[in-house]
């Protein structure tokens, strides 16, 4: 009696080895299909025929009780395994995944068994052995950095002598493994008798590399691989005994040589026997190409996804010039898009000159690379930039996959998608650009579920720093751009609520225990403030009232007013109650001008630079919190600053600084700013103390100099009276003070030293007057006036 297994050696995400693989289960009719793969997913095999589905899309298992441990195997339409199971599916043929359980592997590296680091089945595809260390050559689109080989390859476990595919590339005359792959297999279509070839070729390889050798179970990777194919020996074998007579194993092309092993049943159950498992869970998430790209940081190992979807659609009806046109008037398309100039003649051109490529290599028809190139010479002649536009459009691509609403979901993912739905937010791979009306109540409704998912980190959205603000008009400015991985963190998110708001409070809620630093938790107000959540205010208040009242460190103090300030701004547009917080500032500030004074004793330079940063800050705040300057807190603030402004012990930096606030703000007159600086800049004042003071008093803004006519003579005094040795201390000194102005007010100041003693008048003091000219225009001014003479 024949065999009833049929093996079948893919590629994972092989778009030629998928269109075989539906050529070969039509001609064979296979009555079971094993797939390599998690059996946590059995139950969610049905829904690959539903309507919603979308690839790519990806398997997420992750623990129960601890969700940070997670498993993803992403499928896209040209994936092999997503054609089985889609072919069985709609032929009503039972299909089983066959890999070592998620639970067991996650459990054994918990204990230590496997190595977490090399060896960690990162999840992004069915096999999901990774081969970090290996390096190729430049990938198809022309990027010349090498590139962690994964499981883009035939499945091949990394070998210390390089990538077993490159030996076959060296043979037939290829750059390396990838492009002998990519031409050999991925863009034919040959059926059953392609997988023929393949195991043969792949049994060879596995033999004559020596790798079967390193298969010792005692290493942390090796395991890994013999616990692998033992379990999917033992599922073989209980898919003989079920009686099926036609049963096709779909896995990876290395494996082919392990699964065939004369190896017994006993030997196998006595690997598998005892092994720890962990309780999972398995759902379908969205997975976009860029995750499957290599450099994207999961190691689904694909160079161009969006390449092989081309094939995979241009391939199916197994012509191969359309091929190559058709994916030059892609590029051509997207150049015409961005205005750049792609005529007919460039497309003829480009098609021929990859035709020529590719006969010159000896190739069937134009691969990646050959269209590439021609691309390179013709269409964007050398322009690195539309290179760089056409991989990340084109041979990358943009696509996110979607899944059917009835997958086992979260409560609070539900409750997301239903908030995404009603606020039109719609989840999208691209980057978006949102500006926000926060006077409007769909966008402010927008505003608040944007900054309560960044509370339980996950930033969807990333506020802009530069243009319209949240701070400085009535908008704001999001970048969003959806991350497959945010439906893990959804998952792990849900130990704290069952709603976006519930779990940003109880977040929220949690980190304050952790915060140790009253800035830390000054930002967190402002977050949870802008995030509309009031009890979170609460607890986040609380914990800064109760850090406050122990610490007496006046930097913490000061570093924590100005993000409490921002609520007095704008408050009423963000609908937020000040009073919430109000009072909390307010302690704050007393707490602060307390510490004040004695902050500024015995601080090195760069300390008091820090100093003065943070006052600078604080005074801006309470002025947003009380611009009238009448309540009691800003009179003790104003009171410290006039304290430290003449505390001798104080650095001299932040003395002349509180001057010039104080000077500001209009508690001291022109005449005692005068009299301060004559004080600081005498001949008696030691030149660094005088320099660092005169930094502090202008404090990066040179007003004072250009309209405070007692301040100019005072410094030029003081400059010109040093001897040889203070002016080469304090010159670089100074030039720092005025490298800090902007270049207009440098050039006016210029302006002023060159007059003589930097006076402001322009004419001579005096002016010879002519009567009889100046009469001269009364006549015609009384004319245009009305004014009689």
């Amino acid at each position: 009696m024949s065999d009833p297994v049929h093996y079948f050696g893919v590629r994972h995400h092989g778009p030629g080895c998928a269109r075989s693989l539906l050529a070969a289960f039509e001609a064979l009719k296979p009555d079971c299909v094993l797939i390599e793969g998690p059996p946590e997913a059995d139950g969610l095999v049905a829904a690959v025929l539903e309507a919603d589905m979308t690839p790519p899309v990806a398997l997420l298992t992750h623990g129960v009780e601890d969700a940070s441990r997670a498993v993803y195997h992403p499928f896209a339409s040209f994936s092999p395994e997503w054609q089985a199971l889609r072919w069985a599916a709609g032929a009503g043929v039972p299909a089983r995944f066959i890999d070592l359980p998620v639970g067991v592997s996650l459990a054994l590296e918990q204990a230590g068994q496997l190595n977490s680091e090399d060896d960690k089945p990162d999840g992004n595809e069915p096999d999901a052995e990774q081969a970090g260390a290996q390096q190729v050559g430049a990938q198809q689109a022309g990027d010349q950095q090498a590139q962690p080989v994964s499981a883009d390859a035939p499945d091949p476990v990394p070998s210390r002598r390089g990538d077993p595919l490159d030996w076959f590339a060296r043979a037939a005359g290829y750059a390396d493994g990838e492009a002998w792959w990519n031409h050999m297999v991925e863009e034919r279509g040959d059926g059953e008798d392609l997988f023929a070839a393949i195991g043969e070729a792949m049994a060879t390889l596995r033999a004559e590399s020596g790798d079967d050798e390193t298969l010792d179970p005692k290493t942390p990777r090796a395991r890994r691989e013999v616990l692998r194919e033992a379990h999917m020996r033992q599922c073989i074998r209980a898919a003989r005994k079920e009686g099926f007579e036609r049963i096709a194993v779909v896995c990876g092309a290395w494996h082919l040589g392990g699964l065939q092993a004369d190896i017994t049943m006993k030997a196998d159950q006595a690997l598998l026997k005892g092994l720890p498992k962990l309780k999972v869970s398995s759902t379908w998430v969205p997975w976009t190409y860029r995750h499957l790209a290599r450099e994207s940081g999961y190691g689904a190992g694909i160079h161009s996804p969006g390449w092989y979807e081309h094939l995979w659609q241009s391939g199916l009806d197994g012509e191969r010039r359309p091929r190559a046109i058709g994916w030059l008037a892609r590029v051509a398309r997207l150049m015409r898009e961005r205005d750049l100039d792609c005529s007919s003649a460039h497309l003829i051109e480009a098609s021929r000159l990859a035709d020529t490529l590719a006969a010159l290599r000896q190739r069937p028809a134009p691969g990646l690379d050959e269209l590439h190139e021609a691309t390179r010479a013709v269409m964007t002649l050398g322009d690195e930039a539309v290179l760089g536009f056409i991989r990340d459009e084109l041979v990358i691509g943009d696509r996110l996959g979607q899944v059917p609403a009835g997958v086992p979901t979260v409560p609070l993912q539900r409750d997301l998608e239903q908030m995404q739905k009603s606020l039109r937010m719609k989840p999208e791979a691209t980057q978006k650009t949102l500006d926000l009306d926060l006077r409007q109540p769909n966008d402010l409704a927008r505003s608040h579920l944007l900054h309560r998912l960044r509370l339980i980190d996950l930033p969807w959205g990333e506020i802009a720093r530069t243009g319209k603000s949240s701070r400085g008009t009535f908008h704001e400015l999001w970048s969003l751009q959806w991350q497959p991985e945010f439906a893990l963190r959804l998952i792990e998110a849900s130990r704290w609520g069952q709603s976006v708001a519930q779990a940003a409070t109880a977040a929220v809620a949690e980190r304050c225990g952790g915060e140790r630093t009253l800035g830390a938790l000054a930002e967190l107000v402002d977050r949870v403030l802008l995030a509309d959540l009031p009890q979170a205010v609460i607890v986040a208040s609380r914990a800064l009232q109760d850090h406050a009242a122990v610490t007496g460190d006046a930097d913490q103090l000061l570093a924590a007013l100005p993000p409490l300030a921002n609520v007095f701004r704008y408050g009423n547009v963000r609908q937020t109650d000040a009073a919430m917080v109000g009072h909390v500032f307010d302690g704050l500030v007393t707490r602060a001008a307390i510490s004040l004074p004695l902050a500024g004793d015995s601080l090195d330079d760069a300390a008091a630079a820090q100093c003065r940063d943070r006052v600078l800050g604080a005074q801006s705040a309470i002025r947003l919190r009380d611009p009238g300057r009448q309540t009691e807190p800003s009179t003790q603030w104003r009171a410290a600053i006039a304290q430290l402004a003449a505390r001798e012990g104080a650095h001299a930096l932040l003395r002349g600084l509180c001057t010039r606030l104080l000077l500001d703000d209009g508690l001291i007159t022109a005449e005692d700013a005068g009299t301060a600086i004559s004080l600081h800049l005498s001949r008696a004042a030691e030149p660094g103390k005088a320099a660092a003071w005169l930094d502090g008093f202008l404090n990066r803004n040179a007003v004072v100099l250009l309209h405070h006519d007692g301040v100019w003579p005072l410094v030029d005094a003081w400059l010109s009276g040093l001897d040889e040795e203070h002016f080469i201390r304090v010159l670089p000194l100074v030039r720092r003070t005025f490298a800090h102005f902007d270049a207009a007010e440098r050039r006016d100041l210029g302006q002023r030293a060159a007059r003589k003693g930097g006076g402001t008048a322009m004419v001579p003091a005096r002016a010879e007057w002519d009567e009889a000219r100046a009469a001269l225009p009364l006549p015609l001014l009384r004319a245009m006036l009305g004014v009689d003479a």
